[in-house]
């Protein structure tokens, strides 16, 4: 009996030790103290677009002992890494016990999702910045009115509690659908990460935010402007996507190759996002509600990469393991007309 709690206090008094030590080490460090490229590979953000975000976070965080820079830390340190809070927490330069990582991230992740969502990601665009987009394409490419690309990615997460079923998609595991909706740059102009992994590319792109704006542009009389979806979306007067199975040698053929060309800055778009945040490209476990909050705030984080002129991480190529069946949504007559009229003008 004595021996056992003799063991018991023992543990505790680890425990304590343990505690202490995390909480000097912890005040001790400062992780602004590493050289710039350690601390991107870190954190993935250099220290101006670190400190932009301490700002932003700061007045938000609940009270505590741990500092808002070792909380933004701790919460960056885990979308980048992408493994278990345990490994972010024994980060010396962090140095917190696991449930405290659990509790940081859930708080720091809605902060995030709030504070800077709505300030780096968005879908509309100035007239100097179209003109832009549809010169590069133009120039580029060879397809007139291109303001931007879309497309889909599935991003993995352990069975839900609720509605598992709707989640595990045709790949054969569970997971999140994200539509994202990206720029000639690679800035991601629009994401919806709610829709769940059986959800059609289709599907989720009809009843988005951004199918509504597009279509209400083009219905306010706006026109020549568009963009480029791979075949798993159906032909709109404001969405081109390529023509089935075109002979060789054709003018539809021609167009799908450009196409192609086109619409691979979607596919390096997501690419680079997921080799810069890991947490993106592995088993993400938690429920589907914290796993879009995480997918939108690595997508934020991405555009202020590119804002703060972030080296990209060397990316991934994704494509085939994101490439949608093709969608057996009828086309209206006025956009196979844009269509076949662009694929004409092609040489």
């Amino acid at each position: 009996m004595f021996g056992m709690l003799a063991l018991v206090a023992a543990e505790n008094n680890s425990h304590t030790n343990e505690k202490i030590k995390r909480r000097i080490l912890r005040d001790c460090s400062n992780p602004l103290d590493l050289n710039e490229s350690t601390f991107i590979n870190y954190y993935r953000v250099n220290k101006d677009a670190f400190c932009m975000l301490v700002k932003v976070v700061t007045p938000h965080v609940k009270l505590s002992s741990i500092p808002s820079s070792i909380q933004l830390a701790c919460t960056l340190r885990f979308l980048a890494e992408g493994g278990f809070q345990k490994s972010v927490g024994i980060d010396k330069q962090i140095a917190l016990g696991r449930s405290t990582v659990g509790k940081i991230l859930t708080n720091v992740i809605a902060i995030l999702e709030r504070r800077i969502c709505p300030s780096w990601i968005k879908l509309e665009m100035s007239d100097a910045e179209r003109s832009a987009s549809k010169r590069h394409f133009m120039q580029k490419f060879g397809i007139p009115g291109v303001v931007g690309c879309v497309g889909g990615t599935h991003i993995r997460m352990t069975k839900p509690h609720r509605d598992h079923h709707l989640f595990y998609n045709r790949k054969g595991y569970f997971s999140i659908n994200a539509m994202i909706i990206c720029d000639y740059k690679m800035t991601i102009r629009a994401v919806n990460a709610r829709r769940a992994g059986s959800s059609h590319d289709s599907l989720i792109w009809c009843v988005s935010k951004a199918h509504d704006y597009f279509c209400q542009c083009y219905e306010s009389g706006e026109r020549g402007s568009w963009l480029l979806g791979d075949a798993g979306y159906s032909l709109q007067p404001f969405l081109l996507t390529p023509y089935r199975d075109p002979q060789p040698g054709t003018q539809e053929h021609k167009f799908n190759v450009k196409h192609a060309s086109a619409r691979n800055v979607i596919e390096r778009a997501i690419g680079v996002l997921k080799s810069r945040f890991r947490c993106l490209a592995r088993l993400l476990q938690y429920q589907p509600e914290k796993v879009s909050k995480i997918i939108n705030v690595c997508c934020a984080l991405h555009n202020i990469c590119r804002y703060y002129k972030v080296q990209d991480v060397e990316d991934v190529h994704f494509a085939n393991e994101d490439e949608e069946e093709l969608s057996e949504i009828s086309a209206s007559r006025e956009a196979n007309t844009i269509r076949d009229d662009i694929a004409n003008s092609l040489r």
